[in-house]
């Protein structure tokens, strides 16, 4: 089998089961550190083996992106989420159906929104923080992945209160905090880079449109820091931009 057949036949096998919290492969153990980290997610199953071989996998460093005449992003999601879980590899909220991100012609459905300490995307070899991942999903199975950058600074509401209610250990999900507001969690102007990536864990299916917004909101540094006693590395590195073209929006 050459590279790409071999390419299409795993994409195939990739495809994102929603069962599973945060997109991870089913049954199959992976962390971000050892025998089991990031350069060896290739040989977590089959599934994963895209993670090694795919030529448009996700997070990159953005550099020289193109400026151009991109649709808005338009966002419409509920104002409170629907249970918090502690996944084994990150802090994650999941939305009760209703939530919806608009791209052009296309629609997608909220999911879940979860947490990478640091940042996975880098903008011109700079990491922040964190960095936030709303999860969105196509009635064809396609993917939509609002990134939001975090930096430090002026608290925010919405992330304290998920560091506040966060479960210490993985588990099931539980009834996450009706104060929190994942619409506090965007920046003003929704201005954004796009390209065409994967999932940043196994099994790294090719799957997934990415909006990373251009500007970064704050939280306060103490946030971080307690997200970090839980998880204090829970991003991959940057992968090879393999010549895709990186948009950005006026």
């Amino acid at each position: 089998m050459n590279r790409r057949d071999a390419l299409k036949a795993f994409a195939g096998l990739a495809l994102c089961p929603l069962c599973q919290p945060a997109f991870a492969a089913e049954g199959a153990h992976w962390s971000y550190e050892g025998a089991t980290g990031p350069a060896k997610w290739g040989d977590v199953d089959a599934a994963s083996k895209v993670c090694t071989i795919g030529l448009q996998q996700s997070p990159i460093d953005i550099v020289a992106p193109i400026k151009s005449q991109l649709p808005p992003l338009k966002i419409s999601w509920p104002k409170t989420a629907d249970t918090i879980v502690n996944n084994g590899h990150t802090i994650q909220l999941n939305f009760a159906p209703g939530g919806t991100l608009s791209v052009g012609d296309k629609k997608f459905n909220l999911l879940q929104v979860h947490f990478h300490r640091p940042s996975e995307h880098m903008i011109a070899g700079k990491s922040f923080p964190m960095e936030a991942h709303f999860v969105h999903r196509a009635d064809s199975g396609a993917l939509a992945v609002v990134g939001v950058l975090m930096s430090t600074g002026k608290p925010n509401a919405a992330f304290a209160k998920v560091v506040a209610t966060m479960p210490a250990k993985e588990g099931p999900p539980v009834k996450a905090d009706p104060g929190f507001n994942p619409n506090d969690m965007l920046p003003r102007k929704l201005t954004y880079y796009r390209y065409p990536g994967s999932l940043t864990t196994p099994p790294c299916a090719e799957t997934v449109e990415w909006l990373l917004l251009t500007n970064a909101i704050t939280v306060a540094e103490a946030d971080v820091a307690a997200f970090g006693k839980l998880y204090p590395v829970n991003a991959r590195p940057v992968q090879r931009d393999n010549r895709r073209y990186v948009l950005v929006s006026g």
